[in-house]
């Protein structure tokens, strides 16, 4: 390998790595449709904010320790299965991006159903849930899970008072079970306060890239904040058992929220540092009779940027 080949690889690995960390900003820049009126409010309400270089150190640090989790899943044959709940808009969704952003898809794999359709309805109430549980060597990942049945199902009225103390009085000993079938169960619910979901509503009401997340739900969970405290602390409750306790993160600064929580999860997962043999790119063969066919250029995407 000539010095030449050397010095043009290290740029190239540098502008790789740059391109890296141009993707972390873009999808940290989360405003760039916000009125500055509206930006002025957020800001007011969170002046002690995480300072960005503290925030993207700690964040590629601990997505480093997620990459050895997933090597130490896959060797091991581990099954982990993370419960993500909590309030409309508090964070859930951007939690799950960070801990995903570096991981194998094919290892580690987010689950987030539909509301349960007619047939759904008629099974036992856990059985929509149970295709989707990790097999050996693999992280799922549930955006909302079986704890809909004591959240927004109990408060709008999708299930009977009889189905919601069925569910509670189900729900311990079918975690127990997974439990002992050798899943590491995490369940975490996020808080957030009652001002900062109405300010994180605004912010969606005013910018176009984040709309769709706005469901008429969510604007039904703002009618009924009390009644949904109250479903979460009979929740918090009934279902903290040994086996599968319940995790709160607080959620009002989101960087601290995703910190936090990935700080918390390698704690709770038993996983050591997997050797990992070294890599050696092998040399291409050529062929010297092979002469590469010129493709039409109406086979070409134009190049406009």
């Amino acid at each position: 390998m000539t010095r030449e080949f050397e010095t043009a690889s290290l740029a190239w690995l540098e502008a790789e790595l740059q391109d890296t960390l141009d993707e972390d900003i873009e999808i940290e820049f989360s405003e760039p449709m916000l009125s500055q009126e509206i930006r002025k409010i957020y800001r007011e309400q969170h002046p002690e904010m995480l300072d960005r270089q503290v925030y993207f150190r700690n964040l590629l640090r601990l997505q480093a320790e997620l990459i050895k989790v997933q090597d130490w899943v896959q060797q091991t044959g581990a099954k982990v299965c993370i419960l993500f709940e909590g309030r409309d808009a508090a964070g859930k969704g951007g939690v799950i991006k960070r801990i995903t952003q570096r991981l194998d898809p094919r290892v580690a794999r987010v689950v987030a159903l539909p509301a349960p359709n007619r047939r759904e309805q008629s099974q036992w109430y856990f059985q929509r849930y149970v295709p989707h549980l990790p097999a050996g060597g693999e992280i799922v990942l549930f955006d909302r899970s079986w704890y809909n049945r004591a959240g927004v199902e109990q408060v709008m009225g999708f299930a009977t008072e009889e189905q919601v103390e069925q569910f509670f009085q189900d729900v311990p000993e079918f975690e127990r079970m997974l439990a002992r079938s050798g899943i590491i169960l995490l369940k975490y619910w996020f808080s957030i306060t009652d001002e900062e979901q109405q300010l994180r509503f605004m912010m969606r009401i005013h910018d176009p890239m984040k709309q769709w997340k706005l469901s008429p739900m969510d604007l039904e969970s703002r009618i009924r904040w009390e009644q949904y405290t109250k479903a979460k602390e009979e929740m918090l409750e009934r279902t903290n058992i040994p086996e599968a306790p319940w995790y709160v993160v607080e959620g009002n600064d989101k960087k601290r929220e995703r910190l936090n929580c990935i700080e918390h999860l390698l704690t709770k997962i038993p996983y050591e540092e997997v050797p990992v043999e070294k890599v050696e790119l092998p040399d291409r063969k050529y062929n010297p009779d092979y002469e590469r066919q010129v493709l039409p250029d109406e086979l070409y995407v134009p190049k406009i940027y």
